[in-house]
């Protein structure tokens, strides 16, 4: 799934229930470009129309005494002069809109009225082409400007009317007919405008619902690439349609993933089995380097009969609950390593006392036996301690090269060891998010180790920085040439007290792997023909946020 990098937009507040609807309308209304081009396009019709009925003249010329004249055609020249110069304005120059509405609505007017006074008043029909004015006037227009558009409409019409009445002796009663067009005109303008604040709050409730919805999917987005369990949604033909970086990591898939039965053979048996209506909704797998996997299958209820794959780690999973028993562990005998320490004082006090008696050689071997095993309990002591004191971890963007190099010298300065000793590769420029001062202590611990197991000749321990093959993530790499680790002893190694060194306390790789999950990293043991090989992965795409206290923290 692509990453969602937009911002999430702002949705205007509505009006609320019995509010002021027309204050609240004329603070987010703008100007409809697009709808005031399409009503100049009316009258670009319009004005050619006119213009077709007087090069063809017939029975209407006739009928509504419009004869072809030199008048007439410089009207409607003008017209459609000023009706194309309308539309250029909209189109190029998206200012003043009200102004140019106005313009467009004035033209109407006057030459419609002129229309009018020519072919013998209201009764010629004239009129009625201002109610179609108006009306699109009314929708696209703001505010009270459309009663002036109806009330300017309504004295052109009484006026050409009043003037016919006394140039040319018309019926004076027909100026009631003026008026009741008059009437129409204000009623038109009123409807439409009644309709246009309809269609606007329709359109901005329209407009913020496409927000909430655009945001909301933002919003899925984002929790669905940042989940811990992998997610697949995947056709009924078994092409992968979308999936999650943790799913590609889970799985092994390639940028482009195609289909699913090329990428993970089993997951797609399994799911054609479950969509037949003969197979479970729940599988383990072997996912990418043999991690055990849990898929379970849910319809989408989609019209493509899309599925929805939900990947799991089960090692995960029991890793979880492990280190919840272990932590319930590490409380207790963190109290009881504190109720140790003082007795475990006393006894190295008094074999310290003893010493000095001096009664023969047996009795120094016991004194000696009993201040080793005295200084190991204390180091364990210690160490439970400090287990139980960590503090969250504060991450940041750690560049590899130059932490990796600081750390190789401080370490082979306290083991006296050449700089030949450690191999070190870390490309430029690669980074990872971790907390620095828990960084230091997990390598400390891994290479402290491969140090004391490997041969100590140069390149005895490799210690690489690389890219994970997953985007997002990076891996560090401590391998040694030394024997190895067991096979059958490959799965205690990170538990706490598990030592095959005499003076080792059984806690210094399970102390680096809690700094690891602390940092949303981790830390496996990697089968390897020869030599022990640890890698340390973690992200590298972290976002930092300020916090109130002014440190960075992971978000």
């Amino acid at each position: 799934m692509a990453s969602a990098t937009t911002a999430i937009r702002r949705i205007a507040t509505p009006p609320a229930a019995g509010a002021d609807v027309q204050g609240w309308l004329t603070a987010t209304w703008e100007p409809n470009w697009r709808s005031f081009q399409y009503f100049i396009l009316y009258r670009l019709l319009l004005g050619g129309l006119c213009l077709l009925v007087l090069f063809f003249p017939g029975d209407w010329n006739q009928r509504l005494s419009l004869l072809p004249s030199p008048m007439l055609f410089a009207l409607a020249g003008a017209y459609l002069a000023a009706t194309l110069a309308g539309l250029g304005l909209a189109h190029f120059w998206r200012q003043h809109f009200n102004l140019q509405l106005s313009f467009q609505v004035g033209v109407d007017v006057v030459v419609i009225s002129m229309l009018m006074y020519i072919a013998g008043g209201v009764g010629s029909g004239f009129g009625l082409l201002l109610l179609i004015s108006l009306a699109a006037a009314s929708l696209v227009g703001q505010g009270r400007l459309v009663l002036f558009y109806a009330a300017l409409a309504t004295l052109a019409a009484l006026a050409v009317q009043a003037l016919l009445i006394v140039a040319r002796d018309l019926d004076p009663g027909s100026i009631v007919q003026a008026g009741f067009i008059s009437a129409g005109y204000f009623a038109t303008a009123i409807l439409a405008r009644l309709l246009g604040q309809r269609i606007m709050i329709n359109e901005d409730l329209a407009r913020r619902r496409g927000i909430a919805l655009d945001n909301q999917i933002r919003i899925n987005q984002r929790v669905v690439e940042r989940m811990q369990d992998g997610v697949l949604i995947v056709g009924r033909d078994g092409t992968i349609v979308r999936h999650n970086p943790m799913a590609a990591r889970l799985l092994g898939l390639p940028a482009t993933a195609g289909n699913l039965g090329a990428q993970a053979p089993t997951l797609a048996a399994a799911l054609g089995h479950w969509l037949a209506g003969g197979g479970d909704d729940s599988i383990i797998l072997a996912g990418a380097g043999s991690a055990e996997l849990g898929a379970r299958f849910e319809s989408t209820a989609s019209s493509e009969g899309e599925v929805l794959v939900f990947l799991e780690d089960v090692g995960r999973v029991k890793e979880q609950a492990k280190q919840l028993k272990l932590a319930a562990l590490g409380r207790l005998t963190a109290s009881i390593a504190h109720e140790i320490r003082n007795p475990l004082s006393a006894i190295g006090h008094a074999a310290e006392l003893l010493k000095e008696e001096r009664r023969g050689e047996i009795f120094e071997r016991l004194l000696r036996i009993i201040g080793d095993n005295t200084a190991r309990l204390d180091r364990i002591v210690g160490d439970v301690l400090e287990l139980g004191r960590q503090k969250q971890a504060q991450v940041e963007t750690i560049e590899l090269r130059e932490f990796l190099g600081n750390f190789a010298v401080d370490l082979l300065g306290n083991e006296n060891l050449p700089a030949a000793t450690i191999a070190l590769d870390a490309p430029a420029g690669l980074a990872i998010s971790f907390d620095r001062s828990h960084l230091q202590q997990v390598l400390w611990n891994l290479v402290g180790n491969a140090l004391r197991h490997s041969s100590r000749g140069p390149a005895a321990v490799r210690l690489t920085a690389q890219a994970a093959a997953s985007g997002g993530w990076v891996e560090l790499h401590v391998v040694d040439d030394g024997p190895g680790v067991p096979a059958e002893l490959r799965d205690q190694v990170f538990e706490p007290f598990f030592t095959t060194h005499t003076q080792g306390t059984g806690l210094g790789l399970f102390i680096a792997r809690e700094l690891c999950v602390a940092n949303g990293a981790t830390l496996v043991l990697k089968a390897a023909a020869g030599g022990g090989h640890f890698i340390v992965s973690g992200r590298s795409d972290w976002c930092l946020l300020p916090v109130a206290s002014g440190d960075p923290a992971a978000n």
